[in-house]
């Protein structure tokens, strides 16, 4: 071996292609107090502890805003700061003519081509007519539109009510959201995007109702993915609280969990191929701070309580130690949802998701030993994990980023800000798998 070459002993150990994160918020610009807990330097060291070694979080424009600049404030947030190799997907909150017309194609052919269309939240959502709009550039381009599918008037109108009766505690978020408001969304979406013919991606697909309808779009031979992420399996509604404890508020995320049944309609949409990704949907929100959970200082209601909860670090190896190693799913389809296929459906592949020659070096070699999981052994910067307590049967061993150890279970994280690089994507080279 050469000079400065490091040995890895792997025998008897099984060796992934390193994680591919499609879904993650670092650094986001939110309205203030709010403010994401991780950066690019804290989000992409926890990632890489986590055997996660590509990451795509988000440039969101803000309504008023040119997409090229939130574009370059992005860039600029992330410059100096990676761990690991990133890329962005753009949030299209304003399309104008001069977006949909100059500034998307632009970017498009620059390396992100894919985009986030909101169906909520009122600083973000757009309309049909605006999806339309979004959606026929996407087709035009080749560009992979994913879709956050929720009824806002839906929400709004259960909310007021809720708010009404005095229901204002984090419980009540999962009443209103409830699976219909997913479904009316999802099944618009896929029809909006049958009128443009265009493939989408549906995020964050949280329980049976929603997964019936993009079930009914592939056996009808659209174009339609889906992700899911780890809330929906180890999680439940129960978890926002079974009473009125402001404790819940740190499972405040949407949709939000579902019930037990829908987890297991979750696992049987990652073993059979309705899903393509898995994805964290790490949103970072201290909970015990005025920029997170409590905005201001105080326990608000749940409509104020920001949404989102920690993920990016513990993604892998929950589905490793719960799919893998407890006969749930076999190594190979946990490589396709983790790595493989986000890497397809981005345009990152075959550099990234995969172990081959000509690809990135990007690899975790796991190590078997049953723990407990605790905040304190993470690496992001939230004060806790919903997933404390668990009893996990794996985790990374070694992370090698482009054939450089990021992290050892043996010797810790080894930081190297700024050596991450930042992707340029290419069009999406995947397939929809029947189902």
């Amino acid at each position: 071996m050469g000079a400065g070459t490091r040995e890895i002993d792997a025998a008897g150990r099984t060796v992934t292609p390193g994680g591919v994160d499609a879904h993650c918020h670092l650094d986001q610009p939110m309205p203030p107090p709010t403010r994401n807990a991780d950066d690019f330097d804290t989000g992409t060291r926890s990632a890489a502890c986590g055997g996660t070694t590509t990451v795509i979080p988000f440039a969101a424009q803000q309504k008023g805003q040119s997409l090229r600049a939130a574009v370059e404030d992005y860039r600029a947030r992330a410059a100096g700061k990676a761990h690991v190799d990133y890329a962005f997907h753009l949030i299209v909150s304003d399309p104008t003519p001069t977006v949909l017309n100059e500034e998307l194609p632009a970017l498009i052919r620059e390396g992100f081509t894919s985009f986030k269309i909101y169906m909520t939240y009122d600083d973000m959502k757009l309309d049909d007519g605006q999806i339309l709009d979004v959606l026929d550039v996407a087709r035009r381009h080749g560009a992979m539109a994913m879709i956050h599918a929720e009824n806002s008037d839906c929400i709004e109108w259960l909310t007021r009510r809720l708010e009404a009766a005095g229901r204002t505690a984090p419980r009540f978020h999962a009443h209103a959201r409830p699976m219909l408001v997913e479904r009316e969304a999802t099944h618009r979406a896929i029809a909006l995007a049958e009128l443009v013919d265009v493939p989408i991606l549906v995020v964050h697909v949280s329980g049976r109702e929603a997964v019936e309808q993009i079930r009914w779009a592939r056996a009808h031979g659209l174009n339609v993915f889906a992700e899911t992420c780890p809330q929906y399996l180890f999680l439940t509604a129960e978890d926002l609280g079974i009473d009125d404890s402001y404790q819940g508020a740190k499972c405040v995320c949407s949709p939000p969990p579902r019930d037990k049944a829908n987890q297991q309609v979750i696992w049987d949409g990652l073993n059979d191929g309705l899903f393509t990704v898995f994805s964290s949907d790490h949103a970072p929100f201290k909970y015990d701070a005025p920029e997170g959970k409590k905005p201001g200082g105080e326990e608000v209601a749940f409509r104020h309580i920001p949404n989102g909860i920690p993920g990016i670090e513990t993604r892998m190896a929950l589905l490793w130690s719960e799919g893998v190693l407890a006969g749930r799913m076999t190594p190979h389809r946990f490589v396709d949802l983790t790595a493989t296929g986000p890497a397809k459906a981005y345009g990152l592949h075959p550099r990234k998701g995969t172990i081959a020659i000509d690809a990135d070096a990007d690899l975790v070699v796991w190590d078997e030993r049953e723990f407990v999981l605790k905040n304190e052994q993470l690496h992001h910067e939230v004060d806790y994990t919903p997933y404390e307590g668990m009893t996990l049967r794996a985790w990374p061993g070694v992370t090698l980023s482009r054939g450089e150890v990021v992290w050892s279970r043996d010797d810790g994280f080894s930081p190297m800000p700024g050596r991450g690089e930042l992707l340029h994507c290419g069009v999406p080279t995947l397939m929809p798998r029947p189902a």
